[in-house]
């Protein structure tokens, strides 16, 4: 299994994972317009991604298999805030094939030690909706600590969701 960066050159690969794994995530994901994850869009997207990651305000990460072929599990530190605040949220999505057999941890493990230690940030934010207790558990497994709920936090899948509300402190800083 390989962790990277994304690039402009895993359109096709991120088309694809959410091609196959659509039904799967509908349940924890924004309804999108048709194209939304077309090759094209996702060209599109990586170009801005490489923008806010050059400027510091994101990074995207792939957990792909060995051969590179197809793309296991995804994650990435979004909203990067630096000064006074040194914070970011994380968000995560694993293919259905891979669900339950700890690749989504071990992507979450690399994306974290990469926000304290690469970027210095003292705290990362990630929110679930309460139904959703895989994500609850992996947060909970990875130190996560809640802080509350959020009523109508984001729109999924057409509806208003509540989220709970967690963080994650960086160790190395008091």
């Amino acid at each position: 299994m390989e962790v990277k960066l994304v690039s402009v050159s895993d359109a096709a690969l991120l088309s694809k994972f959410y091609e196959e794994n659509e039904a799967h995530l509908s349940a924890w994901e924004p309804s999108r317009e048709g194209g939304y994850h077309s090759v094209t869009a996702w060209e599109q997207r990586l170009e801005e991604w490489s923008s806010e990651k050059l400027n510091g305000n994101s990074a995207h990460f792939v957990l792909t298999e060995p051969n590179q072929l197809k793309i296991i599990a995804i994650c990435s530190l979004t909203n990067i805030v630096k000064g006074p605040f040194m914070a970011c949220n994380m968000g995560y999505a694993v293919a259905q094939k891979y669900e339950g057999k700890g690749f989504m941890k071990f992507l979450c493990q690399k994306t974290i030690d990469y926000a304290f230690k690469e970027l210095s940030l003292n705290r990362i934010m990630a929110n679930y909706m309460p139904s959703n207790y895989r994500s609850a558990k992996l947060l909970e497994s990875l130190g996560f600590t809640k802080e509350g709920e959020a009523k109508r936090y984001l729109k999924i899948n057409g509806c208003w969701e509540d989220h709970v509300l967690t963080s994650l402190l960086s160790p190395g800083n008091t």
